[in-house]
């Protein structure tokens, strides 16, 4: 899936969640390590795709049920969580000062 279009099996829900952080460097850094995960975690029901645009990392999933919907949101927000812990950390181990975190909207 990419551009924001349905997955070809059939999917009639969908929804995006973006993830908003302070610097391009930041949303990279998620968008890279969550974008590794698209098409590993796919199954029957649902499909995802990960894109940045800037300062901002798009998550779209799509599904043929609410109920694959809702998993699928979940999975993808969890990991887009750890990616920004794990991020937060390695800029604390290396005494950076970017302290940025990703507001959903």
């Amino acid at each position: 899936m990419s551009n924001r279009e349905a997955p070809e099996r059939g999917a009639e829900h969908a929804a995006t969640v973006d993830f908003v952080y302070d610097d391009e460097r930041r949303a990279r850094t998620v968008a890279e390590s969550v974008g590794v995960e698209v098409g590993e975690i796919a199954d029957e029901r649902s499909r995802a795709d990960v894109s940045r645009d800037g300062a901002v990392v798009s998550v779209d999933v799509a599904a043929a049920d609410l109920v694959a919907l809702r998993a699928g949101l979940n999975t993808w927000v969890r990991l887009v969580d750890v990616a920004e812990d794990v991020a937060a950390d390695a800029d604390a181990a290396s005494g950076s000062t970017d302290e940025t975190a990703g507001e959903r909207s």
